[in-house]
C-alpha cells in the first residue's frame, strides 16, 4: 500500500506543476542574477547625483540585501496560500517593467526633484528586487514532491541561485558596463524579464499581464532618450560630456557625473581656466627653473590639461599618467584633440598600482589629482602611498595635490598631516580664508594645493608666481600648517575613512 500511495505524486509533478528541474534552475539562476544586475547598475545611476561614495556604495547595497531579505521571505509565505504557477509571471513582468523605468525615473527625479531621490532610488532597487528574489522560494515550492527530498532540492537551487548572482556580478562588472550604456543595460534586463513572463505564462497558463507589460518597457525606453541628464558618452565609471565653451572658440569642458572636472584649450594648452590649475602651474613654475624639461607622473588624467600645459612651456617633458577610465583616455584622444609626438603617455591602470611600477627616483614631480564624482579614491591619500610618490621622486622632487573639501576641511587637514608624516617639507596653498591666515572668517571650502617636498620649498618664489597669475591665494607652512592642521590624524591604509571626513559637493567648488 506504501509503494502504491507514493508512486503516483512521482508520476504526476511533471503536468501538476508544470515546471521541470532544467527550468526552475534557468527561473531562480535567471532572476538572482538580474537582483546584482540591478544592483550594480544602481550605484553608476546614482554616482552622478550622490557621488561614488562609500555611503552611497552602502546605501544600494544595503537596499538591495532588504530586497532579497523581504522577498525570499514573502515569497514564500504568499506560495504556501496561492497557486505558485500564478506567481511567477508576475513577478518577472512586474519586475522587468520597473527596472526598464528606472533609469528615465532616476534621472528625472534627480534634476527636477532631488528632494526624493533617496526614496525613488530605494523603491527602484526595492520593488524588483524583492519580486526577483521572490522567485527562489515560489520554485522551491513548486519543486518541493516529497519530504524525502527536501534538502536536496532546496540546496541545489539555493546554489543555483548563489552562481546566479556570481554571474550577474562578473557580467555586468567586466563585461556589459565596458560595453554598453547604464540605460542599455536596464531596458534590455526589463525587456528580458517580460519575455521571461511571458514564456512561464505561456507554459503555464497563468497570468495574462505580458502584453500591457511589454508597452510599460517601451515607454520607458523611450523616456529614457528624452529624460534629462543624459551623456554624451558612458565610460567604465562616469556620465561624461564635453560641452563647448561659448566665449573661447577652442575651450572645451569635461563634465563628469555632473561635475566640471577639467578645461581644455585645444588651441592654447597655457591657458588654464580653473583656479586650482593656475595655482599648481605657479607651484612647480617656482620649483624648477623656466623652461627646464621634466619627468613628471600624474595621478589622475580627466582632461590632461596639466600634461599639456607642461608639453607646451617645457619642451621635451615627459608625462606619464595613470587613468583609471579608458573611457576617459578614448574622449581626449576623440574630443578633446591629444595628438601623439607630445611627450604625454596615458596608461588605463589605478594610480597606486602605477605607482608601484615606476622606479626608485625616476621623477621630478608627481602630480595627485584624481576623483571619482565628489569622493577621492582613498588609497591614494594614505601614508603609505606618500611612502612610494616619495619613492618614486629623485632627492629635489615635487609633489602637488589637488584636493576638494568643505565644511571643517576634515579631510584636507587629515592629508596635510599625512604629507607631514611622509615628507621633510610640507605647505598649503589656497584661499587665505580656508588656510587658516583669517582667523576672523569661516572657511568656506573648495580647492586647496598641497605641496611636498624632501628639499626646502621656495615660498617666495611661489607666492609671487601665485600672485602674477592673480589667483589671490596664500601659502602656509610651519607653524601656520601646524595650527591649521590641529589634531587631525594621518591616513593610513589601515585607516583612512575619507568618505566621512570629505564634506561633499556645493556649488563653489570648482571641480
Amino acid at each position: 500500500m506504501t509503494g502504491s500511495s507514493s508512486s503516483p505524486v512521482a508520476e504526476d509533478t511533471p503536468h501538476h506543476h508544470g515546471l521541470g528541474p532544467r527550468a526552475a534552475a534557468a527561473l531562480v539562476f535567471g532572476s538572482s542574477a538580474a537582483v546584482l544586475v540591478v544592483e550594480i547598475v544602481a550605484l553608476r545611476l546614482l554616482a552622478p547625483y550622490l557621488g561614488l561614495t562609500l555611503e552611497t556604495s552602502t546605501m544600494v547595497i544595503g537596499i538591495a540585501l532588504t530586497a532579497i531579505a523581504l522577498g525570499s521571505w514573502l515569497g514564500g509565505v504568499i506560495a504556501d496560500q496561492v497557486d505558485p504557477r500564478r506567481l511567477i509571471g508576475p513577478s518577472l513582468g512586474v519586475s522587468g517593467a520597473v527596472v526598464a523605468l528606472t533609469p528615465a525615473v532616476l534621472r528625472t527625479t534627480a534634476e527636477w526633484a532631488p528632494a526624493v531621490l533617496f526614496l525613488t532610488a530605494s523603491l527602484t532597487i526595492l520593488v524588483p528586487g524583492a519580486l526577483l528574489s521572490a522567485v527562489t522560494p515560489i520554485v522551491t515550492k513548486l519543486r518541493l514532491t516529497s519530504l524525502a527530498e527536501t534538502g536536496t532540492v532546496v540546496g541545489r537551487l539555493s546554489g543555483v541561485g548563489t552562481m546566479g548572482a556570481i554571474a550577474g556580478t562578473v557580467l555586468t562588472g567586466f563585461v556589459l558596463v565596458s560595453r554598453l550604456p547604464v540605460s542599455g543595460i536596464l531596458i534590455g534586463l526589463g525587456t528580458l524579464l517580460v519575455v521571461g513572463s511571458g514564456l512561464v505564462e505561456w507554459r503555464t497558463r497563468g497570468w495574462s499581464g505580458t502584453p500591457a507589460l511589454t508597452l510599460v518597457v517601451v515607454a520607458g525606453g523611450l523616456a529614457t532618450t528624452v529624460a534629462p541628464g543624459a551623456c554624451d558618452t558612458e565610460t567604465k565609471y562616469h556620465c561624461a560630456r564635453v560641452i563647448a565653451d561659448p566665449g573661447r572658440d577652442s575651450g572645451r569642458t569635461l563634465v563628469m557625473d555632473g561635475l566640471r572636472h577639467s578645461y581644455v584649450d585645444v588651441d592654447d594648452p597655457t591657458f588654464l581656466e580653473f583656479e586650482y590649475v593656475r595655482a599648481i602651474a605657479s607651484v612647480v613654475d617656482a620649483a624648477f627653473p623656466e623652461g627646464e624639461p621634466l619627468v613628471a607622473h600624474h595621478l589622475g588624467g580627466g582632461g590632461l590639461t596639466f600634461p599639456r600645459y607642461l608639453a607646451v612651456t617645457r619642451p621635451g617633458t615627459r608625462s606619464l599618467v595613470s587613468e583609471i577610465d579608458s573611457g576617459v583616455v578614448r574622449i581626449n584622444r576623440d574630443r578633446l584633440g591629444l595628438r601623439s609626438g607630445t611627450g604625454i603617455d596615458v596608461r588605463a591602470e589605478d594610480g597606486r598600482l602605477g605607482l608601484r611600477r615606476l622606479d626608485t627616483g625616476s621623477r621630478d614631480l608627481v602630480v595627485g589629482d584624481a576623483f571619482g564624482g565628489v569622493s577621492v579614491p582613498w588609497h591614494l591619500t594614505t601614508v603609505e602611498a606618500m611612502t612610494d610618490v616619495r619613492r618614486v621622486l629623485d632627492e629635489d622632487g615635487l609633489y602637488v595635490a589637488n584636493l576638494i573639501d568643505h565644511g571643517s576641511l576634515a579631510f584636507a587637514r587629515a592629508e596635510a598631516a599625512t604629507l607631514s608624516e611622509t615628507f621633510e617639507h610640507v605647505a598649503l596653498v589656497g584661499e587665505p580664508t580656508d588656510i587658516g591666515l583669517d582667523p576672523t572668517a569661516t572657511p568656506e571650502g573648495g580647492n586647496l594645493v598641497l605641496l611636498a617636498s624632501d628639499r626646502p620649498l621656495d615660498l617666495r618664489a611661489t607666492q609671487k608666481a601665485l600672485d602674477a597669475r592673480r589667483t589671490g591665494w596664500k601659502t602656509a607652512t610651519g607653524d601656520d600648517l601646524t595650527a591649521w592642521v590641529d589634531d587631525a590624524q594621518p591616513l593610513t591604509d589601515d585607516y583612512a575613512p575619507v568618505d566621512q571626513l570629505l564634506q561633499p559637493y556645493s556649488p563653489r567648488n570648482s571641480q
